[in-house]
This record gives structure tokens, C-alpha cells and sequence, in this order.
């Protein structure tokens, strides 16, 4: 999805002011919704790998063992790579509205 994001990105920011009318705007609009579509789906996974981490967290201090640290290394791991790959969406997503408005004055 990053390298999606990045060519879409690159794309628009290269595309000429004869190009932009109604319906590549509108185009573009889809696009940004398909984005947004996977930013809250990994919104959602975030939020739950966070809750998965308080319960690991809770569940070392009531039962400290090399398994519920293992466990706990595992959720930490993975969460922080969620986190990264959401960090991205949103920062791309925001890129993209910066765009569009950009193109929307160019068509006008």
C-alpha cells in the first residue's frame, strides 16, 4: 500500500494544468476515498493491537514468565510496525488533500 500511495502522490504532483477537469477531480476523489478506506481499517487494527498490548502488559505484571514476555515482545513488535505503516497512510492521505485542492484552484 506505501508504494501505492507514493506512485499515486507522485503522480498527481506531475500531472499538468491541462489534464485537470471535472472528471479527473472527481477520479481523484475516489482514489483519496480508497485511501481513506484503508487508513480506518488500520486505525482499527491499531486501536485493537493497543488493547491487545495493555492486556499482555497486565497480564506480565500478574504473570511474569518468559511466555508472557515473549507474548508481550510479539504485540509490542507487531503494533509498532502497525503503527509506522498508519503513520504513513495518514501523513499520505493528508498529501493527497493538499493536491486536490491544489488542482481544484488550478481547474478554476
Amino acid at each position: 500500500m506505501k508504494k501505492r500511495l507514493q506512485n499515486y502522490i507522485n503522480y498527481i504532483k506531475n500531472v499538468s494544468k491541462d489534464n485537470v477537469d471535472k472528471a479527473f477531480l472527481e477520479e481523484m476523489l475516489v482514489q483519496i476515498g480508497f485511501f481513506q478506506h484503508e487508513r480506518l481499517i488500520h486505525l482499527i487494527v491499531t486501536v485493537l493491537f493497543a488493547f491487545i498490548f495493555m492486556f499482555v502488559c497486565v497480564l506480565l505484571y500478574l504473570m511474569p514468565s518468559m511466555l508472557t514476555m515473549l507474548l508481550t515482545l510479539i504485540v509490542t513488535v507487531v503494533m509498532g510496525f502497525y503503527i509506522k505503516h498508519y503513520f504513513l497512510l495518514e501523513n499520505g492521505v493528508q498529501k493527497l488533500y493538499e493536491e486536490y485542492d491544489r488542482l481544484k484552484e488550478m481547474e478554476m
